[in-house]
């Protein structure tokens, strides 16, 4: 019996969509306490990519998720949460010789949240650049997200992600790659190696302002205070810079544009700057200008922060709105 991936049968959406996003989920445990001392946990999914899916889905795009979950219950989860959302997982594949990965949260502060991976050998870190052929297949997207956590998952997974930017330009596809740069899968030397490679490709470049030296040319030297202008002058239209509490800045050959961050009872941090991405990316689709892409994305971002879980709190379009009622709101 073969032990290669199997793309799933469930039908691919008919047109083109909106997004095309690949990358790890996983199955996320969140524990109430430490986890030493047990307890009960909370059942989800989580994965940058998959939590930007979520977030366009619930905006009203069509977004595409070719990622790969193993062949068993946890891997169905997956695939049941993302169809649920209304993302289009008919470009996602069944590994049958390796797991779903494993992702569990460990509050240990009101503010402090550990995380422990459980994704060494997972489906996940065995994507395949024939899973991206075929979601490219199946119609390219007007912008394809990538981060910098799926290329650190495996070789495989990496040259998965390179074939998806060589794809995106071969079809005029616009290419929006956020960071996201994870210390506990590979170490900056090698983030930054691989993500340079990929900034001819890139249009929309979204970092924290730590991550900024990974995708320079070279390592800057301590005089050098604006790593922007370098990033577009490699050739990147639009640099989105997350500055947490402090809010954004947007850098383009032609202005630099900042906004605050929204007010809000933080409640959760984790999944806030791929909810932020989303936003970002669902102005982009609409056609609006740089501030409209910014506010929208502080308002995807803050909804996050309010709200338990990676994606669960995503706002629809019609709740956009709503961090502009007064306290005490109650909408009927």
């Amino acid at each position: 019996m073969s032990t290669a991936p199997d793309t799933l049968a469930t039908p691919t959406t008919p047109t083109a969509p909106d997004v095309l996003t690949l990358g790890e989920t996983m199955i996320a445990l969140r524990g109430s306490g430490p986890l030493k001392l047990g307890g009960t946990m909370e059942v989800s999914v989580a994965g940058a990519e998959s939590n930007v899916a979520i977030g366009l889905s619930r905006l009203g795009h069509a977004v595409r998720w070719a990622g790969a979950v193993g062949d068993d219950e946890t891997g169905e989860l997956v695939l049941r949460t993302l169809r649920a959302e209304g993302v289009d997982v008919g470009a996602a594949t069944r590994d049958p010789s390796a797991p779903t990965g494993l992702l569990l949260f460990e509050p240990r502060l009101p503010d402090v949240t550990r995380v422990h991976y459980y994704r060494a050998g997972s489906a996940g870190s065995r994507l395949t650049p024939a899973a991206v052929d075929a979601a490219f297949a199946a119609g390219p997207p007007r912008v394809l997200h990538l981060t910098g956590i799926t290329p650190a998952l495996g070789p495989s997974a990496a040259e998965a992600c390179r074939r998806a930017l060589r794809l995106a330009r071969e079809h005029g596809t616009q290419v929006c790659l956020d960071v996201n740069f994870r210390s506990r899968l590979w170490s900056s030397d090698e983030a930054a190696e691989e993500l340079r490679g990929w900034l001819p490709y890139v249009d929309v470049l979204i970092a924290s302002d730590d991550e900024l030296p990974l995708c320079l040319p070279s390592r800057p030297s301590p005089s050098e205070t604006e790593p922007e202008k370098s990033l577009l002058a490699e050739g990147i239209r639009e640099l989105v810079v997350k500055l947490g509490a402090r809010g954004a800045t947007v850098h383009t050959a032609d202005d630099t544009l900042h906004s605050p961050a929204r007010q809000v009872h933080a409640v959760d941090a984790v999944g806030a700057g791929d909810a932020f991405v989303a936003g970002y990316l669902s102005a982009l689709l609409d056609g609006a200008d740089v501030t409209k892409r910014l506010d929208r994305a502080i308002i995807t971002g803050a909804f996050a922060v309010a709200s338990r879980g990676d994606w669960e709190g995503a706002p629809t379009r019609s709740e956009l709105g709503l961090l502009s009622a007064g306290p005490g709101t109650v909408v009927r």
